[in-house]
């Protein structure tokens, strides 16, 4: 096991899976933002550049030729930078490499993942700081993803390159400098896997992204005055590990759902619904839900922060559960 960064277990699975499969390909410059971890990424440019694709900013266009790759027996990855960004390629996204498997009988794979960053940024307003993973998962024929840790971004990044479907792969750019163990050798995670980052009895935590760091940073909260909570990292929103949700919710008999998006429609919103149709004989309190407030982003940092979940929301949530 080796400590490394997010960003560098992302440059791992990427040129581990370019080392090993001449087919695969790379669309789209700033994979790892624009931060101070972009570097890690040049040697990729530098040593790929044959299969490394940076085009003129246009969305459409980009996850247009990715598709069309795919389609054609490449396997590809898309960068479409934010996520506000990929509703410019929204109709591409769903309309053709979603359902152009179905639509064909079976005869047209689409190995496509297209990568974008989600969610408050600090200054990223309102036409940077989208959180479109539940839009995504409303449409049939796309898997979408949001791991966490280094460890798991690898593993299910290498995972999803080699599969024959659609992935959007939903980041955040607040964990880029997140460090981790990461196995030396190669491996994948499965994909729709949720894992339980922390073992409690009292009440469950469910989030994913970022928003399962304020989870265990509110467990640790919660632990000082006698409450155990579970967290668990759903990992894969589309498919939903609804099993390991379920198991977590009977134990306990309480949940907090915890979104980085708006609540309406949410991925929170969906897992507090699994617990009314699925575990609702178990539990011992209303669902509570945390999620962003619902009204476009501000610029202002201050004003970012006051409508952000924030670990001491999550853990006055799961107090009034636990009563």
């Amino acid at each position: 096991m080796t400590v490394k960064t997010y960003a560098e277990a992302v440059v791992d699975a990427l040129t581990g899976m370019l080392k090993a499969d001449p087919n695969f390909h790379i669309i789209g410059r700033g994979i790892l933002g624009h931060g101070g971890h972009e570097h890690h990424a040049h040697a990729l440019q530098h040593d790929f550049a044959d299969r490394f694709t940076d085009p003129p900013t246009s969305e459409g266009a980009t996850a247009s030729m990715g598709i069309g790759a795919a389609m054609a027996g490449c396997r590809m990855f898309v960068h479409l930078g934010t996520g506000s960004f990929s509703l410019e390629a929204f109709n591409q996204l769903i309309n053709e490499a979603g359902v152009a498997h179905s639509m064909s009988g079976g005869q047209v794979r689409v190995p496509v993942i297209f990568h974008m960053y989600h969610g408050l940024r600090g200054g990223g307003s309102g036409q940077h700081s989208l959180s479109p993973q539940a839009m995504f998962a409303n449409n049939a024929g796309l898997k979408v993803m949001q791991p966490t840790c280094p460890r798991d971004v690898k593993g299910m990044l290498r995972a999803a390159i080699k599969g024959n479907t659609p992935v959007i792969w939903v980041d955040h750019a607040a964990l880029l400098g997140q460090k981790g163990e990461v196995p030396d050798e190669d491996y994948e995670i499965p994909l729709g896997k949720a894992d339980v980052k922390r073992e409690g009895k009292d009440v469950s935590i469910v989030a994913s992204s970022r928003a399962v760091l304020w989870s265990l940073a509110a467990a640790d909260l919660l632990a000082k005055d006698g409450i155990s909570a579970e967290v668990v990292d759903i990992r894969s929103v589309v498919p939903l590990d609804e099993d390991t949700i379920t198991a977590s919710i009977r134990k306990t008999g309480r949940l907090v759902t915890v979104d980085e998006s708006i609540q309406m429609c949410s991925v929170g919103s969906e897992i507090a619904a699994l617990a009314a149709e699925k575990a609702q004989a178990q539990l011992k309190a209303p669902v509570a839900r945390i999620a962003r407030a619902a009204v476009p982003v501000p610029f202002s940092p201050p004003l970012e922060k006051a409508i952000s979940p924030k670990p001491e929301m999550i853990a006055a949530a799961a107090k009034r559960l636990v009563g």
